[in-house]
Parts: C-alpha cells; structure tokens; sequence
C-alpha cells in the first residue's frame, strides 16, 4: 500500500482493496524528492505530514494488535531482529525509482494506491506503472480523495460541466439516487487488518526527522492546528456545534466560522465521505449551515473535475492558463514597478488593512481565511492589475492546504478567467469588504496591532482619518503603516479598460 495524500488507517479506499484482496500487505510512504527538493528548508505542510506519518504508524500498528495479527514477517523479509512497533516503512527518495525497486525488494505481486488528479502525479504514476510492469508487478489505484470523480457527474448530453450550480444539483440527484448512503460509507478497513505485515528488519528505520531530510522545524507546533488523524477528529468534533450557523458565520475572518479541516481534506488525514456523510445527513434536517457546508465539499469535487477534464488549465509542466482562452490576452501590467506591488502585495504592505493583514496571516500561520482569498485576489488582479499566475504560485508555496485543482479555480474565479467565474467587472472593494466582514476590526488588530489606537471607523481606510486622529493614535502613514499603493477607484477604471479585450467583435465571452 503506498500512501500518497491519504495518511489515515481508517476509511482508506486503496488500503481496504489491498487488505481484502491480498495475503500479506506492507504499509510505504515516500517522502519524494522530487517535490520536497523544489522547496524551501522551512515548510510547514513536511512538518504536518511528518508528524502525521508518526500518527499513521501507531494506527497500522494498533490495527494489527486488535487483528491478533503475529509479528513475524514472511515472503522473505523475516523479523529476525526482534519484534518492532512500526508496521510503516518510511523513505525519502524519488519516488518513481523507489516504490518500484522496494516493491521487488519486498517481493509484493501488486501496488495499491489511491487516485491523484494532478498532472505532475498523473505523470509520475505513468512512470511507475511501467517500472512496475517491467517486474511483474501490477499498479491499482482507486478513487478516494472525493465523492464524485472525473466523468461520474456528467450533463445530459454527456459532457463534464463547466458552471457550478448544475454540477452541484447533479451531484446531490446522484448521490439522492443511489440511496443509503452509497458513496459515503466507509471502508472497512479493520475488518481486514490482520493482513498487515509487521516493518521487516530491513526497512526498521522509524519516520525520518525533518534534519534527516534537510529540513528545519517550523512554527507550527505553537499554532492551533493539531495534525494527523487524531488532530483532524479534535477539529471536526470541535466544529459540529458551530455548523448550524456555518452558513453566516464562515464569512467573518475574526469569527469562530470554518471547520479548518481544509489541511487535514488536503492531505487525507480525515476522510472526506466522513465530512459529507456528516453534513448530507444534517442538512436532510434542514440544517442551513450544514448544507452550506456541504455545498463547499461539492465545490471541492467540482474544481477536481475541472483539473481531470479540462487538462489546459494546468498543463504537464504546471505552468497555467486560462479555462477561457480570451482572458489570456489580458496585458498585465509588468516590469519593475509591477515587481514592486507585487513585493507589497506578499508582505503585507499595501495600504489596505484587510489584504495586508490577511498577507500577514498567511505569511505567519500558512492558513488564510475563505472570504479573505477572495479579497487579496480580487486585489491583486483588479486593484494592482497584476497577472492571477502570480498570485497562484504565491498561494502555492505558503499555503498548508495547498490543493492544485482549488488553488487553481479559486484564482481564475477571482480573475474571472475561469469557468463559473465572478464577472470580470465585478471587482471588491477592499474598504466595503473591510467593513462588512471585520467591522469592529479585530481580525485587522490581531496582525497590525499599531493601528490599535485608531477608531472602528477609520481603522478600515487609515488614509481618510483626520490628521489630529493619527496623531492620537501614534500613526504616521508611510512611516507606521504604509499610503495606500493603489486608489481603488482609479484602479477599478484601469482594470475595466484592461479586460476590455474580452468584449471586442469576434470574441467568445
């Protein structure tokens, strides 16, 4: 069984098939250089699946014991060295190399592992399944990281769906149509688990130290953000009492609202049919938040099934482009002063208390809140007027729950580039949003405390407080808290003119 983003032993697709189908079932990740070596030495997403691979392999081990499975190794890789507690075999290697030289070493007639939808794995596992072959050795992989994949919700003339509303009501009618709960029950894996194979003497190394890989440690321990399977259930069961009011609440970055399970969805830590088995049966009671929140995992299959059917948004190279093409002939403003707003954007210092304050956030924690994305995107493209890519790759490397698929449909929806994408006017203002989603400014004052002593008021839009306030309130603008970069309005204008080449004769939009 190779865990790839599905680190639980509980409701596991791949591993279910591989304990139910096979005599004797070894338990592998691999840490794999070729993503960990593109990045930088402090990374908190290694951190949080270092941490809960340790968690992953006391729950194969304890599976095992409640199995009443032995401790001895078989098919030629005995324990000769004593019984050990691990029953996961941990490498940090290339992964197309590794998994099919370990998979002869281990003398296994098959691989199990569950579906990835992004290009770059997709390409990898092609690699594998041929290294795999070439020893006999079949490759199986399955469906488990959503509800609905690929081509399984479909239009009526057959084919994927472009705009979300639809997908969605499909997507519910198909999950209604199946009846008692079919494509959220979960897997059994316990019932098989006396499969397991004990961590043969060979491969007795424990779960590598972040040193060992060329890592350093994060900040991450001292954020709330618990890891692994046993972090993700303390999430989940903390969220459920807020989950009536989801549907409100989710937009206040200061407010108890999300589950802040995205990381634990991203790396498979908890099963996504535990969410929406969870929110389905809420919301079939007429729970408002509950099928908000269902809703949110339907838009989760559906940006994964735009990445599997619409492979031009994030080609084999992952370089990305436009689900509609004609947004791609945008000129984005560009050169160094473009470098130096996109430099004020990352760090937190464009003028505006809600993006740069939601900068901070990200910067420092790695999360950033739902309704904040939107804003600092909807700035950074139509306030800044710089290219969505940019944005995109930025997300990409500090966010903890960086998914390809979401990242990628979330960024062309704020650039309106994509498909089911906001208007292209349609443009936030960052003051409004301020002050309808943080009005009495604490999410603002937890990362720019300096602004602490100016009024609610004027805490959303510092340029517009009198002079005598700013002194009272220890501010001076471009020395304690930057001038805006940007004039919203005039942005606004700049930005309606710049994608007035989506609109000209002979143009789809």
């Amino acid at each position: 069984m190779w865990f790839r983003r599905d680190l639980r032993a509980e409701d596991n697709a791949a591993l279910y098939h591989a304990l139910r189908a096979c005599r004797r079932v070894h338990a592998v990740f691999v840490f794999d250089r070729a993503i960990l070596d593109a990045l930088p030495r402090q990374d908190r997403r290694v951190e949080f699946i270092r941490e809960s691979l340790v968690q992953l392999d006391e729950a194969l081990h304890a599976l095992r014991l409640e199995a009443g499975a032995g401790s001895d190794g078989s098919d030629g890789v005995e324990d000769r060295d004593g019984p050990d507690p691990g029953a996961l075999i941990v490498r940090h290697a290339l992964a197309t190399e590794d998994v099919p030289q370990l998979a002869q070493a281990l003398g296994v007639q098959a691989v199990f592992a569950n579906h990835d939808y992004e290009p770059q794995a997709i390409a990898r596992d092609a690699v594998v399944r041929g290294a795999l072959a070439e020893r006999g050795i079949a490759l199986h992989t399955t469906k488990d990281q959503c509800v609905f994949e690929r081509e399984e919700v479909l239009t009526q003339a057959g084919r994927p769906y472009a705009v979300f509303t639809p997908y969605k009501n499909a997507w519910l009618a198909k999950l209604r149509a199946a009846g008692d709960g079919y494509y959220l029950r979960a897997y059994p894996v316990a019932r098989h688990a006396a499969a397991l194979a004990p961590r043969p003497a060979a491969w007795r190394q424990p779960v590598p130290a972040l040193q060992d890989m060329g890592f350093e440690k994060t900040n991450l321990s001292s954020l709330p953000l618990p890891v692994g399977l046993r972090g993700a259930h303390q999430l989940f069961e903390a969220f459920l009492p807020h989950l009536p009011h989801y549907q409100e609440a989710r937009d206040f970055p200061a407010r108890r609202g999300p589950s802040y399970l995205s990381v634990h969805l991203r790396f498979g830590t908890i099963s996504v049919r535990t969410l929406a088995r969870e929110a389905q049966a809420r919301a079939a009671q007429g729970d408002a938040g509950a099928q908000t929140w269902l809703n949110e995992l339907v838009w989760r299959d559906f940006y994964f099934q735009v990445l599997a059917n619409f492979p031009h948004v994030v080609d084999g190279e992952g370089n990305s482009h436009s689900f509609r093409p004609e947004y791609d002939q945008i000129r984005w403003e560009h050169g160094k002063p473009a470098q130096a707003l996109f430099e004020a954007w990352c760090q937190g210092r464009t003028g505006y208390p809600l993006v740069d304050a939601a900068m901070l956030q990200i910067n420092q924690t790695g999360y950033m809140h739902n309704r904040l994305r939107m804003v600092v995107a909807s700035f950074l493209t139509k306030d800044l007027g710089l290219d969505w890519r940019w944005g995109e790759r930025y997300f990409a490397l500090h966010l903890n729950d960086f998914d390809l698929s979401a990242n990628n449909g979330g960024w062309q929806w704020a650039s309106s580039s994509g498909c089911d994408a906001q208007p292209y006017f349609r443009i936030f203002n960052p003051v409004s949003q301020s002050r309808k989603f943080d009005p009495e400014g604490k999410f603002i004052l937890r990362y720019l405390p300096q602004l602490a002593g100016l009024s609610p008021v004027a805490l959303h839009a510092p340029w517009e407080a009198s002079p005598l306030e700013l002194a009272a309130a220890g501010v001076t603008l471009g020395k304690d808290y930057p001038l805006p970069v940007v004039a919203h309005d005039e942005a606004r204008q700049k930005t309606l003119q710049r994608y007035g080449v989506v609109k000209k004769p002979g143009v789809a939009t």
